[in-house]
């Protein structure tokens, strides 16, 4: 038995949902795993993969905002990013002062990682997305990206390495800095959500969330006209924790204030069909079970708002702007976009993933 540590960062779920299939996979291999985080992604999994052994890890800020004032943001908040980076040094020394470990693997923490243990980052986000009109900035944030991430052994990106059929578009494809390094790894989308037996009784599923007062505004939105909707089956998920009862619409219309993520998964499941943000996470669970989408991206969240015109351009799923949305016009519409280029199966991903890359130091 070997020792791994996980660290995902907490911006959102996502880090945390996307590495559960790795940290299931190394417990069922036998491997003794510990989860640095903190926050809710820190929750999140000790509910999930409670064997585990947990210390709590600080994020550090983002380095980016979205909007027009994107540069001078990027730059004031700089020094307070490589600031909490150097903190991370600090907690992280500590931290293997007390553990030994066989193998880290680092999800977007830029100084998770040891240069007498083999250390894996995984990211999606090999650059960062800025607001139309400011694309040469990119380089920069890219250039960013590729100083924190080449003391790494490998850079896992969770995506498919075609450079033509992709999930993440320019966030890790097209790169500059890194395109001609055989470090980057391409696994393949990493989901949470698991294909699950049981029939598809949902005609539509809206899944609301977001930070305020867009979640707020799409909630009203929706609302005022979902009963236009075509559909036997509607389910809506507002995205409010503290809201836990659930009431009905016209005797086919369920509405939840919100579904914890085994209810969450249940419902991705019994849809036919989904309305729900941009965000990657999102994107390959819904690769994941191969269903079709329309995509509401947050208002000013550069990535989503890249992903879904991405999507778009391609075909895959139709996306709108919130304040543009005409429900069932866009709903009709999206429904003969193709969805995801490819099927997705991500057991096998993270079988060759710890093949190519973990085997080598946790059988050897």
């Amino acid at each position: 038995m070997k020792h791994v540590l996980v660290s995902p960062l907490s911006w959102g779920l996502g880090h945390a949902t996307r590495d559960l299939p790795i940290i299931r996979y190394l417990l069922e291999r036998g491997h003794r795993v510990t989860i640095a985080a903190s926050d809710r992604a820190l929750t999140l999994l000790e509910q999930e993969v409670p064997d585990c052994d947990f210390e709590r890890l600080p994020d550090y800020p983002a380095p980016y905002s979205s909007g027009k004032h994107f540069v001078p943001k990027f730059v004031a908040m700089a020094p307070a990013m490589l600031g909490a980076i150097e903190k991370e040094s600090v907690r992280v020394r500590r931290l293997f002062r007390r553990r030994q470990f066989d193998l880290i693997l680092s999800d977007n923490r830029f100084r998770v990682r040891s240069r007498r243990v083999p250390s894996f980052v995984l990211t999606h986000q090999l650059r960062f997305m800025t607001p139309p009109g400011l694309e040469a900035f990119e380089r920069v944030t890219e250039f960013f990206n590729w100083v924190y991430l080449r003391p790494f052994e490998r850079i896992i990106v969770p995506d498919a390495a075609d450079a033509a059929e992709n999930l993440s578009g320019r966030l890790s494809h097209d790169l500059r800095y890194l395109r001609r390094s055989r470090r980057v790894y391409y696994a393949g989308p990493l989901s949470s959500v698991r294909r699950m037996d049981g029939a598809q009784d949902v005609d539509l599923f809206l899944s609301i969330s977001g930070p305020e007062p867009p979640r707020t505004q799409l909630e009203r939105t929706i609302l005022e006209k979902v009963q236009e909707v075509e559909g036997d089956r509607i389910v809506v998920a507002l995205g409010k924790p503290e809201v836990t009862e659930t009431r009905e619409i016209d005797g086919r219309i369920e509405v939840h204030g919100f579904l914890d993520r085994p209810r969450q998964q249940e419902m991705l499941n019994r849809a036919r069909f989904v309305v729900c943000r941009s965000g990657y996470t999102t994107v390959m669970e819904l690769a994941e079970l191969g269903r079709k989408a329309l995509f509401i991206p947050t208002p000013g969240q550069t990535e989503q708002v890249y992903l879904g015109n991405y999507y778009e351009e391609r075909g895959y799923f139709h996306t709108v702007d919130q304040y543009d949305l005409d429900l069932p016009r866009d709903i009709e519409k999206a429904k003969t976009y193709t969805g995801a280029p490819f099927e997705n199966d991500t057991r096998a991903n993270v079988e060759r993933l710890y093949a190519d890359l973990f085997a080598p130091v946790l059988d050897g």
